[in-house]
This record gives C-alpha cells, structure tokens and sequence, in this order.
C-alpha cells in the first residue's frame, strides 16, 4: 500500500476562473511577435574576423570551409545552389580543378538544370580553358538540344574566338533541330555580317519552308529587294501568292507586293495585283487592302481609277452578301444595279444567270414576288440597254416557262384586282383604247360585282365620244344581281344622264332606282334635280316629287327619315312657296314625345323600363283618335290649372273668420270637386295613355313651344 501511495503522484489543482468575461484590451499574436522584435532580448554577437598570416593557418581555414560545404551536401544533396556556391568558392582560390570537380559531382546528381551547365561553362571561359569549354557545350546542347540559351552562348563564344567555321557548324547542328524563328535570324545575321548573301538565300529558303507564314515570306523578299536582286524579290512574292493559294491567302502578302511593285514604278503591276486580291480575300479581311488601293489611286491614277476602287469595293460586299444568302434578291438588286452602271454587256449578263439560277425553294407568291422581278429586269436591260429584242424574247420566254402558273400567273390563269388595274392603266398610258376595252371585259368577267370597273369602263367611253356604248355599259351594270356598292353606280348613271342633259333619261332613272328603294335621300335627290331643270314648271314637279315622297314613306317605319323628307320640303317651301303652302307643311311635321317601353333581358326576365322619343304625324290616320284624346286632356288640365289659380286669389282677397274655421273644422271633409263626366273619362283615358307611352309634363311644355314657334313662322 505504502508503495501503491508513493507511486501516486499528486497533480496540482488548477485555480479556477472566477471571472470568463474578455480583457479590456485584446492582445493579438501580430503584436506579441512586434514586441518580441522590438526588444530581441537575446542578440547574438557578430562573429570575429580573423586575419590569416601564415600558409597553415589558409590551409585549417580552407579544410574548416571545406567540411563546411560538404556537410551542407551531404545534408541535401539535390540542393544545387550548395553546389554552386561550393564551386564558385574554389574557383575564386583558383582551384580550379575542385571547382570542375565539384561540377562533375553537381551534373552526376541533376544534370538537366540549366543553371549548373551556364555556370560550368562560365567558369571554363573565364579560365580561357576554351577546349573544356567546347567540352562542356557540346555535352549540354547533346542532352538538352531545345534550350536555346546554350546554343546562343555557344555560338557567340566560338564567334568571339574567330571560328567562324566552328560557328557555322554549331548553327547548322542548331538547325537540324528546326528552332523558333529568331535562331534563324540569327543564323542568317550571323552569314550577313560575314558578306556571305549567298548562304543566308540558302538559310531563308529553309527557312520559309520550316516556319511557312506570310511574314516570312515578305523578310525573305525584303532581304533580296534590300541587296538589290529585284527579280529575286518578284519572284519570292510571286512564289508566295503561289504557296498560299486561295485557301489561305492573306492581305498583308499582296499589299507588300503591290507596295513592292509600287517603288519599282511599275503601276499597271500594282493595279493588276490589287484587284487579283479583291476578287479573292473576303471582306472582312480586306480593310487594310481597300485602303492601301484607294490610297495608290489617289497618289497614281485619274478618277476613273479612283471610282474602278470603289466599284470594286462596292462589288466585293454584294459578291460576299449573295454568297451568303443567294436567295437574298434585294442584294441582287443592288448588285446588278452597280454592275449595269459600269460594266460590259457580257459580265452583266453573267451575274444575272446567277441571279436567277437561285429559284425560290416554295412555290408560295410572296417568294416569287421579287424573284420575278429579276426576269422582268433583265428583259428591260435586254431590250433598252443592249438593243436586242430577239434576246429579251427569249428572257421573257424562258421566265413564263419558269412560273408555276398553275399556283400564281397573270391574267389568263390567275386574274387579281391590281394586276388587272396596273395593266389596264398601262394601255391608257400607251394610248391603246381597244385593249383597254377587252381588258375591262376580261375584268367584268372576273368581278361582275365591282361597280367601280363598270364606272371606269363607262367614264372610258364617254370620253372617247361613244354615249350609246357607255349608256348601254350602265344599263348592264345595273341589272347584275350583285354589286357591291350600287348606291354610287346609280349616282354615276345619274350623273352622265344629267352631263349628257337627258332629262327624260335621269327621270325615268330615278323612277326605275325608287322602284327599287325608298331611301329618303333619293326622294331628296330627286326633288333637287327637277328643280335644278330649268323650265317654267321646275317648281311644280319638284313640290310634286315632294307629294308623292310624303305619300310614299307613309308606311315607312323610319320615322327619322321621313322627318328628314318634310325638312326638306319645308326648307323647300320656305324659299320657294307662299305662306298657304308653308303653313300646310308646317301641318304636316311631327310633334316629339317621350315614351316608355318594357325592356326584357335574355332569360326573359324583366329588365325595366326605357324611354324613347317618337314623332307623331298628324296625316296618320291611326293616330287621329289618340291625337284628339291627347288635346282633349291638355285642354282639362289648363283649366283645372286655371280654377285652381282663382281659388287662391279669392282665398287671399276674404280671409276667413276664426269662428267659422272652428265650424268648417267640425265639419265632414267634403269630396273634392270632380271634373265633369267626360272629362273624367277623358282623363283616365290620358292617365291610361301615360301608363303605357308616358308622356311627360316636360314634354308637353316642350310641345307648346314648338307649335308657338311654328306659328311664329
């Protein structure tokens, strides 16, 4: 037990925190690390220079740095910079041999770094052990050939030395390899500063051939044009534009070219090689081209040149804009519009086969709208600017055989409205009088009911001179079965009837059109015209016309019209009748009442009641009783208006006593004055009435002041 106790091991209480709450003042580790740096309480000493006086001391000092450095590599051996800073300290004792040593070491632990290989070779240089470094150059640029920075120091080294042919020979190993481009710049540099032009030809033939871009190329003329060899320097652009083709053809090629050409003084050369590159480089990778163009013509050419670059700049976007999209018609449009302004007979018609080559895809109208347009062009420019009718024969030939007429043609097989109407005035522009008659005929076949062909057609005729013709035109086109505004054929029936002055003609016309119809506004028409002949009896037939309109619309439900007829008349009358015949129209026209009728909604149900106005005719023989009744019952109700009114005045002129106030009041209410037999039943006859028509007080009073207005007058 004692044992067990003695074992035990007693663990200090921990002091509990009374208070968890967080300090005023925080302190980060940011600050503690400051402070710590801030007072670097413990600094040590810098370590004591030692001045060497003797050859044993230098020798404990270089094993001392010896043991140094290799502990640093045996520590970490793929740690390069020890190596390095290993050898570099031997190099500056000028122990060589242990500095290549070292290296020797340092290249069997990583031999791919770069840096080991420079500062080897380095180091060899500067000894002028040139062979060791000849050694060490050809092993870095045999294990790592794409490091171009070995190649570079390798050649300028043996360059330095004056071995020009050892530097060849390092370049052409360099360039087996098929270096970037700037090793091959400097390869042709390097055979420049030698006078060697011949050789550096050779190397930018191989060299055009490894990296074949247009920039190249152009260096490649540059340098012949450079050393005077013009025709060297034609032949590589030509060469060039050969190599790239049309595939991969680039602007930048041809304007050094054309630039080329250009400081030679040969502008035909220039011209030719411009437009040989619109006609093939897109649009969109031609700015530079056009502006380089348009530029050469305004230094070298007349206006015609300077317009040939903005055809042709014109003309290369609608080539690019049907290539696009050859259904585009529009383009085509423009484009042949261009083209005829400024081209030959031949080219001409060459866009315009391929412009309708490109047949709409469906036989739909609104697709072969402005497609057919391109045929009808063609055959204009045909037959106004070429002057050969024979070939716009065969245009339009070959354009009729094209249409599918059984789905949209022209009049024979699939006649419209505007078709019919362009061609007609077509021929009246030509002055073909006879072929209008036969187009009006085919259109009055195709649309009988059109009454605006058969007035056109009429109109024709008549200002041709032929009346019988036109008048016989009239006659057929009233008595189709359907038309579709008869009301205005009438009116230019009339109308010529009474142009020609055939009275007689327009009376019977308006008889035969009333036989037809009432409408009040062909009463009124008619009336008008009779008054508008001038003859001794004008007034006669037109107050006649007038009777025989009233006693015709008698039956006529449109109240409001007929209403309209004795207006007229009696405006008629006011300016041409006598006061008897005023006052028997003024007899004639309607009073104005308001009624009510019983409005019923959908269902059936009952929906209210609406007022209406309704004129009432005093020649409605229907009406007479209803009339009579109804003044009967305004005349009582004025007069029980009036005896109310005496009663009041004789009440306010004998006052009564208050004693026989007291004895009336005892007495029983007497009945209230009743209005004579037939007056009460005239006025429940009234009240009747009102229940069903319900004519208002307002009315009445409206009424009295009519027919005091109409007495007036």
């Amino acid at each position: 037990m004692a044992s067990t106790a003695a074992g035990k091991q007693r663990i200090p209480k921990v002091a509990k925190v009374k208070n968890k709450a967080p300090a005023e003042v925080q302190i980060t580790a940011e600050q503690l690390l400051r402070e710590a740096k801030e007072r670097e309480l413990e600094l040590l000493p810098p370590p004591p220079k030692q001045k060497i006086t003797d050859k044993e001391e230098l020798n404990d000092y270089k094993l001392k740095k010896r043991k140094g450095f290799e502990d640093n590599i045996r520590k970490n051996r793929t740690v390069i910079s020890n190596w390095i800073k290993y050898a570099q300290w031997e190099e500056s004792l000028k122990e060589i041999q242990r500095a290549r040593s070292i290296y020797e070491r340092a290249l069997d632990v990583d031999h791919r770094n770069i840096t080991l290989w420079l500062k080897y070779a380095e180091m060899e240089m500067k000894s002028r052990q040139v062979n060791h470094a000849r050694n060490i150059w050809d092993r870095a640029i045999t294990i790592l050939p794409r490091v171009n920075q070995f190649w570079y120091k390798y050649t300028y080294m043996e360059e330095m030395l004056g071995n020009v042919a050892g530097c060849r020979q390092v370049f052409e190993r360099w360039m087996e390899w098929e270096p970037e481009e700037q090793a091959w710049h400097s390869y042709i540099n390097f055979e420049l500063r030698y006078k060697e032009v011949d050789k550096a030809r050779s190397i930018y033939e191989r060299f055009v051939m490894v990296h074949p871009e247009v920039k190249n190329w152009i260096k490649y003329a540059r340098f012949e044009e450079k050393h005077g060899y013009v025709a060297h320097s034609r032949k590589v652009y030509e060469r060039a534009v050969e190599f790239f083709g049309e595939e991969y053809v680039d602007e930048n090629l041809f304007v050094a070219f054309a630039r080329f050409e250009e400081t030679q003084k040969e502008f035909e050369r220039v011209r030719v090689i411009y437009k040989y590159a619109l006609d093939r480089i897109p649009k969109h990778q031609a700015q530079e081209l056009f502006k380089n163009y348009t530029m050469f013509e305004k230094k070298f050419g007349d206006r015609r040149g300077i317009e040939d670059v903005i055809v042709s700049k014109r003309r290369f976007q609608y080539e690019e804009e049907v290539k696009a999209n050859p259904h585009n018609y529009d383009a085509w449009f423009d484009y042949l519009r261009l083209v005829e302004s400024d081209t030959d007979a031949d080219t001409v018609r060459e866009i315009y086969e391929r412009a309708i080559a490109n047949v709409p895809p469906i036989q739909e109208k609104r697709h072969w709208r402005r497609y057919v347009y391109l045929w009808i062009n063609y055959a204009l420019y045909e037959e106004l600017e070429t002057r050969d009718p024979e070939r716009t024969r065969q245009v339009y030939q070959a354009c009729l055989e094209l249409i599918p007429h059984k789905k949209g043609s022209a009049i024979g097989k699939c006649p419209k409205n505007k078709l019919l109407k362009g061609y007609i005035e077509l021929e009246l522009q030509l002055r073909e009088f006879d072929r209008c008659r036969k187009l009006y005929e085919k259109y009055l076949e195709f649309s009988p009911e059109n009454c605006t062909t058969w007035i056109k057609f009429a109109e024709l005729e008549t200002i041709l001179g032929d009346v019988e013709r036109a008048r016989a035109i009239f006659e057929l086109a009233i008595s189709q079965p359907r038309l579709d505004m008869p009301e205005v054929l009438w009116k230019s029936y009339i109308d010529f009837e009474i142009e020609q002055e055939q009275f007689e003609n327009t009376r019977n016309l308006y008889k035969r059109l009333l036989q037809r119809t009432q409408h009040v506004k062909v009463w009124i028409s008619y009336t008008k015209f009779e008054l508008s002949v001038d003859g001794p009896d004008r007034l006669q037939r037109s107050r006649q016309t007038y009777e025989d309109a009233n006693k015709s619309m008698r039956s006529c439900e449109e109240k409001e019209e007929r209403l309209m007829l004795l207006e007229s008349w009696r405006d008629f009358e006011r300016e041409f009748g006598s006061d008897g015949t005023r006052e028997r129209v003024r007899k004639l026209l309607p009073e104005k009442v308001k009624k009510r009728r019983k409005l019923t909604a959908e269902d059936g149900s009952d929906a209210g009641w609406e007022e209406y106005y309704d004129y009432i005719f005093p020649e409605d023989a229907a009406n007479q009783p209803n009339l009579k009744l109804l003044a009967m019952a305004k005349m009582w109700k004025r007069q029980q208006a009036k005896d109310d009114e005496e009663e009041e005045e004789e009440e306010e002129e004998h006052p009564a006593n208050p004693s026989e106030e007291e004895e009336r009041s005892e007495e029983p209410a007497a009945a209230p004055d009743k209005p004579p037999e037939g007056e009460a039943q005239m006025e429940k006859t009234y009240d009747d009435r009102d229940d069903s028509s319900s004519s208002e007080s307002e009315e009445e009073d409206g009424g009295k002041k009519q027919s005091s207005e109409e007495d007036k007058d």
